[in-house]
């Protein structure tokens, strides 16, 4: 008597339609319709941007809600994952893009210090470990008001203490960590990112990321002033580190005074998860994202799924909003096959739209040619 088949279902967001648990349990009723005795074991993934507090509470850790202010000051509340004395914080969930109040950007004056207020509720619950996942910045404040919400005091030539922002750290003299949260020092950091940049200069946080929070063409040089200065004062050396620049500079403050180690998103979120674990005995994996392209080929959740899966010897498929790649670059990447939901809906509105619907047919095609004896 042969065993049922058993999928594992590991997609990261469609961005702007669907959450990655959304897009499993869709894809699992797809399947199910053409597989009745199939078992499907659902674990929605993330890279360390937003959604990754999500993936992990579906995989049963607790979340914990915070009062926390956005990046503009506005009170708001945040929400982190744990599990045993380890936590997994997203920076888009308390200071994010889509946190800023009618979606209005502060270029110059958005900063990181309710992020820095959710890693002190952690830290005052006893967690140890502590994985950043860095992504959806709204600020560019080299991490500074992550490191005041934390204790530390930044100060001008005259000692005054300044305030919050990006801008104002032009003024920056001094960084007084002697007030930095107790426990800092015994806990450890990961930044969940993926991306390379350092802090300053042509592909730095200013250049690259900050006119997509707003910033114009005259704040770039402000900004720009204000973060070779804020390294200058904290540790100039963390400057060039690659992911120094990832959001808004955030990765250099933790880097600098954190102690943080940079890792891949994807990698540090599947191994939290036990992910090779999961591939016992599976016959299929699949997984997905909104839009498969060249830039998922870097580090993207589906790549990091579909490494981990090949590794087990279980063959991957990729179910995805659009497709922008060759066949012959998705077999090169490891997918036996891919499933755009273009192909079943080409107007890109309607396939947002009706993603969930999109998503089960999708589910039963996979099913269908994949599962079926």
């Amino acid at each position: 008597m042969t065993s049922a088949p058993r999928v594992v279902i590991a997609p990261d967001k469609f961005k702007g339609s669907l959450t990655a648990p959304e897009v499993a349990a869709a894809l699992a009723a797809g399947i199910t319709r053409a597989c009745p005795d199939v078992e499907i074991q659902q674990v929605p993934v993330a890279d360390g941007g937003d959604g990754t507090v999500d993936a992990f509470v579906a995989a049963g850790w607790e979340r914990i809600q915070v009062d926390a202010p956005g990046p503009t000051g506005v009170p708001d509340i945040a929400a982190y994952a744990v599990h045993g004395t380890t936590a997994v914080i997203e920076l888009a969930a308390a200071v994010g893009l889509t946190k800023l109040p009618g979606g209005q950007p502060d270029p110059l004056g958005a900063h990181t210090y309710g992020l820095g207020v959710v890693i002190a509720h952690a830290l005052d619950r006893g967690v140890t470990d502590i994985v950043l996942g860095l992504g959806g910045s709204a600020s560019t404040d080299g991490g500074a008001g992550m490191l005041q919400a934390l204790g530390a005091r930044i100060l001008d030539v005259n000692g005054a203490e300044l305030s919050t922002g990006g801008a104002i750290l032009a003024r920056a003299a001094r960084l007084d960590r002697t007030g930095l949260h107790a426990r800092i020092e015994s806990a450890n950091f990961t930044l969940a990112c993926d991306v390379d940049n350092p802090l300053l200069g042509s592909t730095g946080a200013v250049a690259v990321y900050a006119p997509q929070k707003g910033a114009t063409p005259s704040d770039l040089p402000i900004l720009e002033a204000a973060l070779t200065n804020w390294a200058t004062v904290v540790a100039p050396e963390f400057a060039a580190v690659p992911g120094a620049g990832a959001a808004g500079g955030t990765g250099f403050g933790a880097l600098a005074v954190l102690g943080a180690q940079v890792r891949s998103g994807i990698e540090v979120v599947l191994e939290l998860l036990d992910f090779p674990t999961l591939l016992d005995g599976a016959t299929l994996v699949v997984t997905g994202e909104g839009a498969l392209d060249t830039q998922s080929l870097h580090g993207k959740a589906p790549i990091g799924v579909c490494e981990v899966a090949r590794k087990a010897g279980v063959p991957v498929v990729a179910a995805v909003g659009r497709s922008q790649l060759t066949r012959e670059e998705i077999r090169a990447a490891g997918f036996t096959a891919c499933y755009p939901l273009a192909d079943l809906e080409p107007d890109p509105a309607r396939s947002i739209a009706d993603a969930a619907q999109l998503l089960a047919r999708v589910g039963e095609q996979i099913g269908i040619d994949n599962l079926r004896l």
